[in-house]
């Protein structure tokens, strides 16, 4: 696909143009020549099943690919690697985010959540306009705080974190738009990450080191860490405990803001929607301030909304792959050394796979509906040996979120209209959600 043919689309909606380029292609492989790299795109899901599990050793994260390079400037070597540093890092953490697991932290995010909701208090009393990302950026790194770091981690440093990814999240673009462009060569955005990276390290450099000084008999995943050992039995280096806490930490909590912030011009936009939401959380929630687990079950109108939201705004909405061998993918050979980009944003909104793709139809996903045609046609946590392992603390987290705080609380945005995307590390609106709250208790009958 020559660059002449994409440039205007590209320029006007990138995201959208490469939706209508594998529409049109009808599930074949696409080799977009866009200057210095021609990447191939793949689509079709039984393809990206190729890559990302049937013949996923084939498909590296490291070496040429794309995003992950420059990704690894913050999230250092481990979980988010590849190889055998990968494995042993994926094999140390997987107990902690099983879905027995994650099941049995509901209490403890309940409450860290309602904790921090707590905070909305003074503005919608007075009516100050609030950066709803800003906001949830702090409610969630309050929770993901508690389960992994069992409240070591001061409400100040919290806000310095949320800070600081969003920072990393914006600085990473440069890098991820100019993948060519060798390390050494400064492009936009470096210095702020460096800077932002140094903040996050002067945080959890301490408390990796007090623990691996003092451990604790605790289950959370920093005093976990520090006393795993490696393949040789001594004690984990503070650079790899360091490593894989913060990519864990980063992951868990931007994933769930970047989704979530979609949430609201969404529901602005769809008035029945926002209203067949707030009567579940009417019925189920009710006045109760700490969500149980059994309401959270009950909640399946929620979780539909969330799922719909994961469908269109998937916050890793771009997947790299670095071809090791000569591979064939629906009749195209594909180079060793090529660069492969799947994608879950633009699969999952495929017409022949979805009826009405640019429509947010939450009911897609309610329990009664037919299965997808394939598995790989919604893929918002990536697939195979490297599926994201916090999609079960995702599916807790995100409706306990939205419950808590819609339970409590209308919301009026002070910009109508869907913000445009930003494509950056994590697909985020474009500009600030912006917004003001009215407690509930305020709009419903006496």
């Amino acid at each position: 696909m020559p660059l002449w043919r994409m440039l205007p689309g590209l320029l006007r909606d990138p995201l959208r143009e490469l939706v209508a380029l594998a529409d049109a292609a009808e599930g074949e492989v696409i080799r977009l020549n866009v200057g210095t790299i021609r990447p191939y795109l793949v689509t079709e899901p039984a393809h990206v099943q190729h890559i990302l599990r049937d013949n996923a050793a084939n498909y590296t994260r490291g070496g040429r690919s794309m995003l992950w390079r420059p990704v690894r400037r913050f999230t250092g070597e481990g979980i988010m690697s590849d190889g055998p540093e990968w494995q042993a890092s994926r094999a140390r953490m997987q107990p902690h985010f099983t879905a027995k697991r994650i099941d049995s932290l509901v209490d403890t995010m309940s409450h860290a959540v309602s904790e921090a909701v707590d905070g909305f208090e003074e503005p919608a009393r007075t009516g100050r306009w609030l950066d709803i990302g800003a906001e949830l950026g702090r409610v969630i790194c309050r929770a993901i705080s508690s389960v992994f770091f069992a409240d070591r981690v001061s409400l100040a440093d919290q806000l310095r974190i949320v800070a600081a990814q969003d920072t990393i999240v914006t600085a990473l673009r440069a890098r991820l738009l100019l993948p060519f462009v060798p390390d050494a060569v400064p492009v936009p955005g470096d210095r702020a990450l460096r800077r932002a990276t140094g903040v996050v390290d002067d945080i959890m450099l301490p408390l990796v080191r007090a623990e691996l000084a003092h451990p604790r008999d605790s289950d959370d995943l920093l005093a976990a860490l520090t006393r795993a050992r490696d393949a040789d039995g001594r004690p984990l280096d503070e650079r790899r405990v360091r490593d894989d806490v913060v990519a864990s930490f980063a992951t868990a909590t931007e994933t769930t803001y970047a989704v979530l912030t979609w949430l609201w011009p969404i529901l602005d936009a769809h008035p029945a929607i926002a209203e067949r939401l707030y009567a579940e959380l009417d019925e189920v929630v009710g006045t109760d301030r700490v969500i149980s687990r059994e309401q959270l079950v009950a909640l399946t109108y929620t979780r539909s909304v969330v799922d719909e939201l994961l469908r269109m705004y998937p916050a890793g909405w771009l997947l790299p792959r670095a071809a090791l061998a000569d591979d064939v993918i629906g009749g195209t050979r594909i180079p060793a050394g090529s660069i492969v980009v799947v994608s879950s944003y633009i699969t999952q909104r495929l017409a022949r796979y979805w009826d009405r793709p640019d429509t947010f139809d939450p009911d897609r996903f309610r329990a009664d509906q037919p299965r997808r045609s394939h598995r790989y046609a919604y893929f918002p946590f990536g697939g195979g040996p490297h599926q994201c392992l916090g999609n079960h603390l995702f599916n807790l987290e995100a409706p306990l979120v939205v419950a808590t705080i819609l339970s409590r609380y209308r919301f009026r945005l002070r910009e109508p209209g869907m913000p445009p995307k930003q494509l950056a590390a994590a697909l985020r609106p474009g500009r600030p959600v912006v917004m003001a709250l009215t407690p509930v208790h305020e709009q419903r009958p006496a």
